[in-house]
């Protein structure tokens, strides 16, 4: 049996959850098309290693993502497992089925989708969720992408509908058992900072704001996690890829192709990485998770052997001195948690 992972309260709810999990969006086709096989030996692998926290979305290759997760998850004790998955998109058919294209995803599924934050699409959302996976429950569900940069001159309404109508489903949901647990999706700096704070939430799930690259939020919207006692979950240890991958040419961050600052600082921390014998993604992974706030984080895979990577990664031992090495540097937050 392979050692389990710690387990961390969410919020102020009754969820315990791991601290390190697996995220789907990979099972989507993000960057490129991922075989069945593959894709179910890549969920059974995370399940080997002793990962029972999963994380999907209907978003994530237009339903394939939930489809393949589930089809895994079905045949596993329900009991054994945290299962999360989101809301605020509506998945339909297209009013041309054969010429459809995503446009994002590599491959995925052909359906069309539309943002709704409102009480019947929550419901809705929730019901296709459970359907698609093949599974009768979730654990928690994660209000998905209210971020300015996606909805522009409809975000104003996309938070009224939130806030006046959506957010009485979710409480809904939890008040009768169906859910334990509230969260909400960020990819922004200002997401977390003002965008986190219309509703009561039980926790966050964090893509880019907080990772090894970039604390611009420790002091705000971190901070204010801490305080208000919102849990983090960190969903882009890796920041999208370049902490897995490393500097180079065709490195990603923030989804998209690395700027080349953000490629020198990667090299600053891997000549630091060098001199402690320490690999990349263990310092990406093991370095959030020190942060008071954090309970979990879920880096994706599309091969059983990047899951066993993944892993290994995060049990490996790092010395405190490349902590302080890193912030002697100026590469991480002086003022940053670290592991002890």
């Amino acid at each position: 049996m392979p050692a389990e992972f710690e387990r961390r309260q969410v919020g102020g709810t009754s969820l315990s959850v791991p601290v390190f999990g697996y995220g789907s969006a990979h099972l989507g086709e993000l960057y490129g098309l991922v075989d069945e096989t593959d894709a179910t030996a890549t969920v059974d692998a995370a399940w080997d290693a002793g990962v029972r926290l999963f994380d999907s979305a209907p978003w994530y290759g237009l339903g394939l993502a939930e489809h393949r997760l589930g089809h895994v998850l079905r045949r596993r004790q329900r009991s054994e497992y945290v299962l999360t998955t989101k809301v605020g998109r509506v998945l339909e058919r297209p009013f041309d089925p054969s010429g459809f294209k995503s446009g994002t995803w590599t491959g995925g599924l052909k359906f069309e989708h539309r943002f709704d934050y409102r009480y019947d699409a929550i419901m809705r959302s929730y019901e296709d969720s459970l359907q698609r996976l093949s599974i009768n429950t979730v654990d928690a569900l994660i209000i998905h992408d209210l971020d300015e940069i996606y909805h522009r001159e409809e975000f104003g309404y996309r938070k009224r509908d939130l806030v006046n109508s959506g957010i009485k489903a979710l409480e809904e949901l939890k008040r009768r058992g169906d859910i334990k647990a509230i969260g909400m999706g960020i990819n922004t700096r200002a997401a977390l900072e003002q965008v986190a704070p219309i509703v009561d939430l039980d926790f966050v799930l964090v893509a880019m704001p907080y990772t090894l690259l970039d604390q611009a939020s420790l002091h705000t919207g971190m901070a204010e996690c801490v305080r208000r006692g919102v849990s983090v979950v960190i969903g882009a240890p890796f920041a999208s890829g370049i902490l897995v991958t490393g500097s180079g040419s065709t490195s990603k961050y923030g989804y998209a192709n690395a700027a080349p600052e953000m490629q020198q600082k990667v090299r600053g921390i891997e000549a630091v990485c060098k001199a402690h014998g320490v690999s990349l993604p263990s310092a990406a992974l093991q370095f959030v998770l020190a942060h008071p706030a954090v309970v979990a984080e879920i880096p994706g895979a599309a091969k059983p052997a990047e899951v066993e990577q993944n892993v290994a990664s995060f049990r490996a031992k790092i010395p405190t001195s490349f902590w302080s090495d890193l912030k002697a540097q100026g590469l991480i937050d002086p003022e940053a948690p670290v592991p002890a």
